[in-house]
């Protein structure tokens, strides 16, 4: 399986979206330091995340949600009370 995630900064309340094949991994990855783009952000809680059996679906996926602000703004309205 390929997922997409949607990360929660604890000390700033930013989002991070992103891409693996092992979420738990990545998740301690996040939140051990060892992803560059994230490490001053960290902790941080998983908010959401989807499955995809297809590698190319997932990246699609995660592309969409990055680069289109619509995209992202209905999955926040679809998930507001995970949010908070």
């Amino acid at each position: 399986m390929f997922y997409i995630y949607l990360l929660k900064s604890k000390k700033d309340e930013g989002l991070y979206i992103g891409f693996t094949n092992s979420l738990k991994r990545r998740i301690e990855d996040h939140n051990n330091g060892l992803v560059l783009s994230t490490r001053l952000r960290r902790p941080f809680e998983l908010i959401y995340c989807e499955g995809y059996k297809s590698e190319k679906d997932a990246r699609k996926r995660e592309k969409n949600l990055k680069l289109r602000s619509r995209a992202l703004a209905q999955l926040k309205k679809r998930i507001a009370s995970s949010l908070n």
